[in-house]
C-alpha cells in the first residue's frame, strides 16, 4: 500500500437556487463551511483542504480562519468543473470533492475513501461512496441510486429506481434487492482531471442531471464502496435548523 498524496477540495458557490448564502450560514458561531472544513482536516490520510469559490465573501471568510482558498470562475458548471480550474495549484496524487454543505461530514468516510484508493490495483479514476436505502427512499428522484458490479464497480447511476423488479410489488422491493444510493463525495486520480474538457459531451449526463454519468459513459472507472456513514446535505431551511440543533 503506498501513499497517495491527498487534497480535499470543497466547492463553495454562494447562489445556491433553495437556500442562498447556505455555505456561509451560522452553525454555533461559524459558518457552515467552517464546520466542513475543519471536519476534512480531521482525515488522517488528508494531507491539505483547499476551498474553490466564486464568491469574495466565501475568500474572505476562509482567509479569516487562516484557510486556503481559491477564486474561480462563476461560469463553472459543477463542483468538478471548479476543481479542475485550479488543478495546476494541487500537488496531489487524489483530489476528493466534498460538498460545502455537508457540515456532519465523518472525517472517516473520506479517509475509509483514500483507502480503496490504497488497496485498489489497477487505480480507478473514481472512488465514491454507496449506502443501502429502502422504503421510499428508493422512488425519491433526490437520492441518486447505483447499480454496481460484483467487484463494486459502478455500471450506472439514475435517479429513478435501479434495478426494476419484475413481478413483486413496489412495496416490496427491497425486500427481494438490494438498493444503493448515492453519497456524493468523490475521490479522483488527479489524471482524469487533467483529461475533464477533452471528454465527450454526455447525453446521459444531460437527462439525469448528474455529472458522474459523463465519466460513465467515457468508459471511466468508478469504485464504489459501502458505508454505513450519511453524511446530512444542507438543502433547504429546515436541514440546516437540524444540523443547527446536532452541533450546539
Amino acid at each position: 500500500m503506498s501513499h497517495l498524496k491527498t487534497i480535499v477540495v470543497i466547492p463553495a458557490r454562494l447562489a445556491s437556487t433553495r437556500l442562498p448564502n447556505k455555505v456561509l450560514a451560522d452553525i454555533d458561531g461559524h459558518p457552515m463551511l467552517w464546520h466542513v472544513y475543519h471536519r476534512c482536516l480531521q482525515a488522517s490520510k488528508v494531507d491539505e483542504v483547499h476551498v474553490a469559490t466564486d464568491a469574495e465573501e466565501v475568500v474572505k471568510a476562509v482567509q479569516g480562519w487562516g484557510g486556503k482558498v481559491w477564486m474561480t470562475d462563476s461560469n463553472c458548471i459543477s463542483g468538478t468543473e471548479r476543481i479542475v480550474a485550479i488543478l495546476d495549484q494541487l500537488d496531489a496524487d487524489i483530489i476528493v470533492n466534498v460538498q460545502g454543505d455537508q457540515p456532519l461530514i465523518e472525517p472517516e468516510i473520506i479517509n475509509d475513501l483514500i483507502k480503496v484508493f490504497e488497496n485498489a490495483n489497477p487505480l480507478p479514476d473514481i472512488v465514491t461512496p454507496a449506502c443501502l436505502i429502502e422504503g421510499k427512499k428508493i422512488f425519491d428522484p433526490n437520492i441518486v441510486k447505483i447499480v454496481r458490479r460484483h467487484d463494486g464497480y459502478a455500471l450506472y447511476f439514475s435517479r429513478n429506481p435501479m434495478p426494476y423488479v419484475r413481478d413483486v410489488e413496489e412495496n416490496n422491493w427491497s425486500k427481494s434487492t438490494p438498493f444503493f444510493g448515492h453519497i456524493g463525495i468523490y475521490g479522483y486520480r488527479r489524471q482524469l482531471l487533467e483529461e475533464y474538457h477533452s471528454l465527450p459531451k454526455s447525453p446521459l449526463e444531460e437527462s439525469e442531471k448528474l455529472e458522474q454519468l459523463r465519466f460513465l459513459q467515457a468508459g471511466k472507472s468508478i469504485l464504489t464502496f459501502v458505508t454505513t456513514h450519511h453524511p446530512i446535505s444542507v438543502d433547504t431551511q429546515l436541514d440546516l435548523e437540524q444540523v443547527r440543533a446536532i452541533i450546539h
